[in-house]
């Protein structure tokens, strides 16, 4: 009924990530967590934001950097921007969110979480095997098998495969999200209409 689609090299995506989960709590509604890479997206179907990040327009930057830092403060979250490495290459990262995903999703969450935190709030490169070794210890994944893990074609595999559907299903950048298959929404600040449509889809089960 909800799947997310999302890359933790963004931080829209961090606000929304932490708060769709009270959200469907609260629902009683499941989250099926799909990892993607948005830079697949970007290059694929929206390059504009590439040419928005070499001439921005100076009023809205300043802009979207306070709104950024309001909603970082309404969710009580850390987060830095422009961390000092941006845009991150976070490859690693969602291949292990793809690897952790395929046992459950109790699994990759909190380690998702981890890498949103270290990146985002503790501003250190997810790129570098290092700091995901961190991020593994802080999630409790073991770092050996992390490495291997997402090493396997079949992961990286699934990561396009994933790359690949929220494009062809409509999506443009992350996070996508979509409520009962086909009723998307795009960014952090769409979770009111996202309450609503999910109690919508309640009322017509009820």
């Amino acid at each position: 009924m909800l799947e997310f689609f999302f890359d933790c090299s963004s931080p829209w995506t961090y606000l929304a990530f932490h708060n769709i989960q009270p959200l469907a709590n609260e629902l009683g509604v499941e989250i099926s967590w799909r990892p993607i890479l948005v830079g697949g997206i970007f290059n694929t179907v929206n390059p504009s934001v590439y040419a928005q990040r070499e001439t921005p327009v100076p009023l809205k930057a300043r802009y979207m950097k306070k709104d950024l830092a309001d909603w970082a403060r309404s969710a009580g979250l850390a987060i830095k921007m422009p961390p000092t490495v941006f845009p991150v290459n976070s490859v690693k990262a969602m291949r292990g969110c793809i690897w952790l995903g395929q046992e459950s999703g109790e699994r990759m969450v909190p380690f998702a979480t981890a890498v949103f935190e270290t990146y985002w709030g503790g501003d250190k490169d997810i790129s570098q095997d290092s700091v995901l070794t961190e991020v593994c210890k802080k999630a409790g994944v073991d770092h050996v098998k992390f490495f291997e893990g997402i090493g396997q074609q079949a992961v990286k595999d699934q990561l396009k495969a994933n790359t690949d559907e929220v494009m062809a299903r409509g999506g443009f950048g992350s996070p996508t999200i979509f409520v009962d298959k086909t009723d998307m929404y795009f960014g952090n600040d769409r979770m009111p209409l996202i309450r609503e449509a999910l109690q919508r889809l309640k009322a017509r089960a009820a």
